[in-house]
């Protein structure tokens, strides 16, 4: 196993982490965490050097937590940098951001948690936070010694990322970027953004729900086949990020042996600055190859927006390309359910033509937030 110096922080983590959003379950159902598998899964991999975990307070319904908690036993707890997500959706008051921290660390038992986190900051999430004094409630809890360090996972525009890594003097962020999402969220400018102000950049969402793994379009595979060292389309894309050394550690929820494996073994050559000039002329060959396959051309200019609704358009649109060009109903479904606020999705849409007025692209996106619509709810 390979390690990086994780930001500014200095401890040494391996470039391979363990996300615990995916741990395997019994007859289909989220909160049943089939234990003996999970448990023997997690052990493995930090017995073969992943000495980062990753959970938040609603992973699997509010039981992955509590899992960790016994998966870290027998003096496994000792052998990792354990990180966890305070869920910004469910404060409602100040009062909530310690009522939710204290429940953590017993679910974990643990007397402090190594990275704690904000989690899926968006806009909207940040100011309420701010209003129940964030800040204030991090830094007690840094000077009790229930946290180490802090950070925040992200999931909104890059003007928002920039000005709440600005805002505190975080350790840490998260961030959802792979080779397709170059522009997309904090994109690779916020990467560097973060590296800069001396930041570790934790990676989630790697294989974009796998998809870059199992569902890879004939052209892109053709593409593969050219290079000179032949990997699976799972090592190009980590190679990917591994190449980037302002990238510390990158996350995977891995719920089979088979690929718990196979990701170990490909982190054994994770570099930074390793891939070739070719090589990274095939990623991007095939990263247009997805691309071509989008529905929407739409730019993220954001003119159509705000809607009179609340609608966020380029989000709805951003979904129903992600349908198109990896054929994943299901995974887009579950990001637009998530991520979305109740008012911003398609449905509220009052078809009052205000965002094809100004759109520079010339978009139908009456449309194509039916589209989305019929797709994403019924």
């Amino acid at each position: 196993m390979l390690y990086r110096k994780l930001g500014k922080t200095g401890e040494k983590v391996s470039i391979l982490g363990y996300g615990s959003m995916r741990l395997p379950v019994l007859d289909g159902e989220v909160d049943k965490i089939d234990e003996e598998k999970a448990i023997e899964l997690l052990r493995y991999a930090i017995d073969h050097g992943v000495n980062y975990v990753d959970a938040a307070y609603s992973y699997h319904g509010g039981m992955g937590e509590v899992f960790l908690g016994k998966a870290l036993a027998d003096g496994y707890r000792e052998k990792v940098h354990l990180a966890t997500k305070l869920s910004c959706k469910r404060v409602n008051c100040k009062e909530d951001m310690d009522r939710f921290l204290n429940e953590q660390l017993e679910k974990l038992r643990t007397d402090c948690i190594d990275f704690y986190l904000l989690h899926a900051v968006k806009k909207s999430y940040w100011e309420k936070l701010k209003k129940f004094g964030v800040v204030e409630f991090l830094d007690r809890a840094r000077a009790a010694g229930k946290i180490k360090y802090t950070g925040f996972s992200f999931h909104d525009d890059l003007d928002v990322f920039k000005e709440v890594l600005d805002a505190y003097p975080w350790d840490l962020c998260q961030i959802q970027f792979n080779y397709l999402d170059e522009e997309f969220q904090a994109g690779i400018e916020g990467l560097k953004y973060a590296a800069e102000k001396g930041l570790a950049v934790v990676i989630m969402e790697p294989l974009r729900g796998g998809n870059l793994a199992s569902k890879v379009p004939e052209e892109a595979r053709e593409v593969w086949d050219r290079a000179k060292t032949k990997r699976t389309p799972a090592e190009w894309a980590f190679r990917y990020l591994w190449n980037y050394p302002e990238i510390s550690v990158v996350l995977s929820g891995m719920s089979e042996l088979e690929h718990l494996k196979e990701n170990l073994k490909i982190a054994e050559e994770g570099h930074p600055n390793s891939l070739s000039a070719e090589e990274k002329s095939l990623i991007a060959e095939v990263k247009e190859i997805y691309k071509a396959r989008i529905k929407v051309n739409c730019t993220g200019c954001k003119y159509c927006i705000p809607c009179p609704q609340g609608v966020n358009i380029p989000r709805n649109l951003g979904y129903l390309n992600d349908v198109y060009m990896l054929g994943d109903v299901e995974n887009a479904r579950f990001q637009y359910g998530v991520l979305l606020a109740p008012e911003e999705k398609a449905g509220n849409c009052a078809e009052c033509g205000e965002c094809e007025e100004v759109c520079p692209q010339g978009i139908s996106i009456r449309e194509m937030l039916k589209e989305v619509r019929e797709i994403m709810e019924e």
